[in-house]
């Protein structure tokens, strides 16, 4: 592993000109590690979640390498894309159900068995999709996010892609994490093991949310991202507003909440039916 890292951070440096059929060698096998989940655009050391740069610069370099082709079903089904980023090339032997209907994998991402896919939805390059999980109709998974075990990311669920900064986290979702229709996860997000994010909840290094059980405010800073705690369930909501003309209009802006933490009957509702895999 040291040395495809070590590979990749040289070809990286070079001009294009300079960039040979070795180099392009050096990436196939890198990305064969991608497309096989030994390497990630980040990972969890202990407690705390960090991003591999030389990954994601691995990533874009593919981009660098790439030359515009042509992926045309035919004339009725026109694609054109780099030719080093075609579909990923499932087979039956991956134990991945993918149900037609216009989903998308792309080459570089890593999809567990037991994973399924209805359609239509989008995975990205350097995403990562661990076992049983769930990835519903329009849901996407964006540029290197890591989404966990037994997940459910349910209909229209968005969760943000990051290639750059190369140093930047990626949006994690952990173990038996239930997101919402009509999500979206951004900007580095991390959301711990089974909690639930209401349909319609947006999380943004922007936003605070605000704990009404434990009477916190998470929010993220400079040096870390926004975290929902291990079994947070959080929903939409919203704060006044300050200043005159807000309180004459009566005006609120938008905050998440988190209303309670996980128990048997939020458990019973968000649970994920074994019998549809």
């Amino acid at each position: 592993m040291k040395n495809i890292q070590a590979e990749i951070e040289r070809i990286a440096q070079l001009p294009d000109h300079q960039i040979g059929p070795a180099d392009l060698e050096v990436f196939a096998e890198f990305k064969k590690l991608l497309n096989s989940g030994q390497l990630r655009a980040a990972e969890k050391i202990g407690e705390e979640w960090r991003a591999n740069a030389w990954v994601k610069r691995g990533i874009l370099l593919g981009f660098r390498l790439g030359q515009l082709s042509d992926f045309s079903v035919n004339d009725q089904f026109r694609f054109f894309d780099k030719h080093t980023y075609p579909l990923k090339a499932l087979t039956l032997e991956d134990k991945v159900r993918v149900v037609p209907g216009g989903t998308a994998v792309r080459d570089g991402a890593y999809v567990a068995k037991g994973v399924v896919i209805m359609p239509p939805a989008y995975i990205n390059v350097g995403a990562y999709i661990d076992e049983g999980t769930l990835v519903d109709s329009h849901a996407l998974v964006g540029s290197c996010a890591q989404v966990g075990k037994r997940v459910h990311l349910s209909a229209a669920a968005q969760l943000g892609g990051v290639l750059e900064p190369v140093g930047a986290l990626p949006v994690i979702i952990e173990d038996e994490v239930m997101v919402g229709g009509n999500s979206g996860i951004y900007e580095g997000t991390i959301v711990k093991r089974r909690a639930v994010i209401g349909a319609g909840t947006i999380l943004t290094a922007s936003v605070k949310v605000y704990d009404l059980v434990k009477k916190k405010i998470y929010r993220a800073t400079k040096e870390s991202p926004l975290v929902i705690p291990e079994g947070a369930v959080v929903v939409p909501g919203s704060r006044p507003t300050s200043g005159a003309f807000a309180v004459e209009h009566q005006l609120s802006v938008y905050t998440p909440l988190i209303v309670k933490y996980r128990d048997e009957k939020t458990d019973a509702a968000t649970v994920l039916e074994e019998a549809l895999r």
